[in-house]
């Protein structure tokens, strides 16, 4: 359905128990407001009845209840378009007065002017999978929190842990626990949290694993050396959908990996990178980006570049820089289905060139 197609814009703004709903008219004339559950059963049947059956597209803000209301609303054939958070923030920031009636106005009107910038919802099926990389990442974090707590605690008694693989620092605490039934009840609670968030990692490995080795795009993407299965469903997870973006160079500036820019007049800076975009999808090519420069071994143009730039710019700046080109290697990897060649022929010298 085309903007001029549409007879009613409906704004909703969006909380945890309510949503406040407002229907205005193509000539942007009120015809129904109010608040209903944040539920897409409930706002189909305001819409519905309000709308009285006829053409109606749908805006709301990026939020964290978006994906669930967006795909539950267009399961019911409803238009439905997710904007920018900050380009509603900016277009209703002159208004003297915040409330949720007007917030939902707003956003009704700015749906009917055309002036927003539309946000692609993920499925729910690639959120299920972002949410298992979330999860999986949190319980690395609770882990070494607690291995850092008990070397901590230890310290004051003597006793240091030092570092050491999973086997190795458990045979240690067990020794100190066996050695000094005091430390054992210090030691022996953290030391079985530790073992069972161990276990829950590996049980999330497994299932990452299988998950990366049944997907045509994570295959091919892990066969750049440095990218493994993590980056590659990080990265499967935020792009989702690659023909979205009509060049791959693009992919850069989405993930907040191509400088900012100030030019005014006579005036033209450049600045860090804009930082913009998933943060999870970034720190995942960073850490892919580091293990081209420092681990990987196979000779490739990729590897190159990156090294010849350690000397002129630093090795900081120069991760941050293979990060930028493997973000559009693996995009044009995943667009034309080929995988990854070391040589230099192909996709890689595209890519670069591209960049």
């Amino acid at each position: 359905m085309t903007h001029r197609e549409c007879e009613i814009f409906a704004g909703l703004d969006v909380s945890m128990e309510l949503t406040s709903l407002c229907l205005v008219d193509a000539g942007g004339d009120l015809i129904w407001r109010g608040v209903c559950a944040t539920d897409p059963r409930s706002l189909v049947a305001e819409i519905r009845r309000a709308g009285a059956g006829r053409k109606t597209r749908i805006g709301l803000e990026t939020g964290a209840l978006s994906p669930w209301l967006v795909q539950g609303l267009r399961a019911q054939g409803f238009d439905v378009i997710c904007l920018d958070a900050r380009h509603v923030r900016a277009a209703l920031s002159s208004r003297p007065n915040k409330s949720d009636d007007a917030d939902a106005e707003g956003i009704a009107q700015i749906l009917r002017s055309g002036w927003y910038r539309e946000v692609h919802v993920k499925s729910l099926a690639t959120h299920h999978l972002r949410a298992l990389l979330a999860a999986r990442g949190l319980m690395i974090n609770q882990r070494t929190m607690l291995s850092n707590q008990m070397r901590g605690l230890l310290k004051v008694f003597g006793v240091k842990l030092g570092s050491g693989v999973a086997g190795s620092f458990v045979r240690r605490v067990m020794a100190v626990a066996d050695a000094d039934e005091d430390l054992a009840q210090i030691t022996r609670p953290l030391l079985t949290a530790w073992q069972t968030l161990n276990e829950q990692i590996a049980v999330l490995d497994r299932t990452l694993r299988a998950t990366a080795r049944d997907h045509p795009a994570c295959r091919l993407m892990m066969t750049v050396p440095g990218v493994g299965t993590l980056v590659a469903l990080t990265y499967l997870t935020t792009i989702e959908d690659p023909t979205r973006f009509a060049s791959s160079r693009r992919v850069a500036a989405h993930l907040g990996l191509t400088p900012r820019r100030w030019q005014s007049g006579e005036m033209d800076r450049r600045g860090r990178i804009s930082r913009c975009g998933d943060r999870m999808a970034r720190t995942m090519l960073f850490e892919a980006a580091n293990v081209i420069l420092t681990r990987v071994r196979a000779p490739s143009q990729l590897k190159a570049w990156g090294e010849a730039l350690v000397p002129r710019i630093g090795k900081k700046k120069a991760r941050v820089a293979v990060a930028r080109k493997l973000a559009v290697l693996l995009h044009r990897i995943w667009v034309t289905g080929r995988a990854f060649q070391a040589s230099g022929v192909g996709h890689e010298i595209g890519s670069l060139a591209a960049a």
